[in-house]
């Protein structure tokens, strides 16, 4: 077939029909454009406008708790030094106390603002926030079962804070633990104990806590002397000793009150004891209780009282008898005893 007659017979494109049609589609993605673009402007300007309140109010939030934090260690440095100071506050518990209020409710507050701050642009977007939300609720409560000693620890960590139940530099007995606070973590307490281990105590594992540190501290002595003794002198004489410490650096410090003479805490024939006590500082009660053994066994020995141990014996007393620790004499060792008689074997019948 000739090629004249192939191309006569195939039929021409309509360039207007094309053209047309293009000119439609672009109309109507304008017209489209042109009905939605409120919306979408309104949609970024809302989304703008979340994200700039979230963080202005983030900022300024976490930075008043800065300056909040700020002014307690500041005010814990002023009176560092001081007699106030050294009594009644310790500037680096102080400073880990307020940190660590500090960073939980920084991190508190950017996880309340910023979630919502997400929650509300996900709702100008027009998600359904219902599954999500959901999802999140069994995510939580999956992770809070798999996790539930580090959110057990954590929570513990957090109310000990925030209630100042024990601090750093404070002698504290934790039931599986007992010593001095060298740091205190939300999930973690670090101890030193009296023979220089350092004890990590979770804090979700601590059911009770005796706090030494606190408030103030009581300082006891035993003083045992003879009970032919002169009660009258033996008084006087200890209580000129604890005058004249109450009296002197650092003693007069660390005393908070007048050394007191109880009386008579034991009578036994062959000692009496006699109870001294005193409050002092918090923490301060065994340097006082050694000070105060040491004036008193010097004041005693100057004036010629003998003091006696509590595993000391009287004078007179008869010796131990030295067959004591001997074993009673056995029934087996008499051959006619009714146990050996028992014991002998049975001898066999004589032959007829």
């Amino acid at each position: 077939m000739p090629l004249s007659v192939l191309l006569a017979a195939t039929p021409s494109p309509e360039p207007g029909g094309s053209l047309d049609e293009a000119a439609e589609r672009a109309g109507d993605a304008a017209g489209w454009v042109q009905e939605n673009w409120s919306t979408w402007l309104n949609t970024g300007l809302r989304i703008l406008l979340i994200t700039a309140i979230a963080l202005v109010l983030r900022y300024v939030i976490r930075r008043a708790l800065t300056n909040l934090i700020a002014r307690m260690n500041r005010s814990a440095q002023a009176v560092e030094g001081t007699a106030l100071g050294g009594l009644l506050v310790n500037a680096e518990r102080r400073r880990q106390r307020s940190e660590a209020i500090g960073s939980v409710l920084r991190s508190v507050t950017s996880f309340l603002i910023l979630g919502t701050a997400a929650l509300m642009i996900l709702g100008a977007f027009q998600i359904n926030l219902a599954p999500l939300l959901a999802s999140a609720g069994v995510a939580g409560v999956a992770l809070g079962f798999g996790a539930r000693n580090l959110v057990t620890d954590f929570l513990s960590g957090v109310f000990m804070i925030l209630e100042d139940q024990y601090g750093v530099g404070d002698q504290i007995d934790a039931g599986v633990a007992s010593g001095e606070v060298i740091e205190v973590g939300l999930r973690v307490t670090k101890l030193r104990g009296e023979n220089g281990a350092i004890w990590y105590v979770r804090n979700g594992e601590v059911k009770r806590i005796g706090n030494l540190s606190q408030g103030w501290s009581t300082a006891g002595v035993d003083v045992m002397v003879r009970p032919t003794e002169d009660l009258g002198r033996v008084r006087e004489t200890i209580a000129g000793a604890t005058e004249t410490l109450a009296k002197e650096e650092p003693w007069a410090e660390r005393l908070w009150g007048p050394v007191e003479i109880l009386g008579l805490d034991a009578v036994l024939l062959d000692s009496m004891t006699v109870r001294v006590t005193a409050k002092t500082m918090p923490g301060k009660s065994v340097s006082v209780e050694r000070e105060l053994r040491w004036r008193i066994k010097q004041a005693l020995d100057e004036a010629g009282i003998r003091m006696l141990g509590p595993t000391a014996e009287a004078d007179g007393e008869a010796s131990a008898d030295p067959t004591a620790g001997m074993s009673a004499p056995s029934a087996f060792a008499s051959a006619t005893s009714p146990q050996s008689l028992a014991a002998t074997p049975i001898p066999p019948p004589l032959a007829k």
